[in-house]
């Protein structure tokens, strides 16, 4: 048996406590743990006593980092276990503490998911599946996010896909109008819109085909080419620049009308 000949208040943090055992320190504990075992000067404690103790004093000191990081925002179960393994907190003790919080409604998986939907529709243009995707690395369940992403109305990711579509398509405006379509899908799809969903959302943004500025646009890719196959002649000339000014999505047509109204190169 040990006796505890002093007991002192740490100075770097009053909330812990030095517990010193037959003139020499032994450890050191919260305030909670001092009252909860009834640490006084005098006491007597075997080793198992101060295994358990320490046990205690472990789940605590876990338990007031986990609120900490709970205080600043909603977290999921995985947040939390990813956290305190970095504090280097024992795996069983983790596992006491997340059962302790989902107790104590702190931690909850479902009403996290929800919230988090509902602040993406509310602050972001995302589409559901870089939605759900964020979700699955927080470590939410499948099924969990299933329900949650029912916050997320058919109606309001179709009108966040015409506000991209309307925010993506100018500045493409110098590309083939294939290619400008092209290049807003992929933008949608990063976005984590289905292709379902961006067909119909091309469609709502009404994006008209322009004459002038499909004109404008492949006058500017074949100037370049131009300068690129200027040494060239004749057929050789005309058939580099058709392959790659059909390469960029414009239509054969429109092809042949550049050629036959810019004939600075022989046949």
């Amino acid at each position: 048996m040990q006796k505890i000949t002093k007991i002192s208040v740490q100075q770097k943090n009053k909330e812990r406590f030095n517990i010193f055992l037959d003139d020499a320190y032994a450890f050191a504990v919260y305030e909670s743990t001092l009252l909860k075992f009834q640490l006084v000067k005098g006491k007597e404690l075997d080793e198992l006593d101060i295994e358990e103790i320490l046990y205690s004093d472990q789940i605590n000191k876990a338990y007031l980092s986990a609120v900490h990081y709970l205080s600043f925002r909603m977290r999921t179960e995985k947040e939390i276990e990813v956290y305190l393994k970095e504090k280097e907190i024992e795996p069983f003790v983790i596992k006491e503490i997340i059962a302790k919080l989902k107790e104590q409604s702190y931690l909850n998986d479902a009403e996290f998911a929800v919230a988090y939907v509902r602040t993406q529709v509310q602050t972001t243009l995302k589409g559901r599946q870089v939605i759900s995707q964020e979700l699955v690395e927080k470590g939410v369940s499948k099924n969990t996010i299933e329900d949650a992403l029912m916050e997320y109305s058919q109606e309001e990711e179709l009108e966040h896909a015409v506000k991209l579509v309307h925010k993506y398509s100018p500045k493409y405006k110098n590309d083939a109008f294939k290619i400008m379509i092209q290049k807003v899908e992929q933008a949608l799809m990063r976005k984590g819109y289905s292709f379902s969903v961006i067909k119909v959302a091309i469609e709502e943004a009404d994006l008209a085909e322009d004459d002038s500025e499909e004109w404008d646009a492949i006058s500017k890719q074949a100037e370049k080419y131009h300068r690129k196959y200027a040494k060239l002649e004749g057929y050789e000339y005309k058939m580099k620049m058709k392959g790659a000014l059909y390469r960029k999505g414009f239509p054969m047509e429109l092809i042949d009308r550049w050629l036959e109204e810019n004939e600075a190169v022989p046949e």
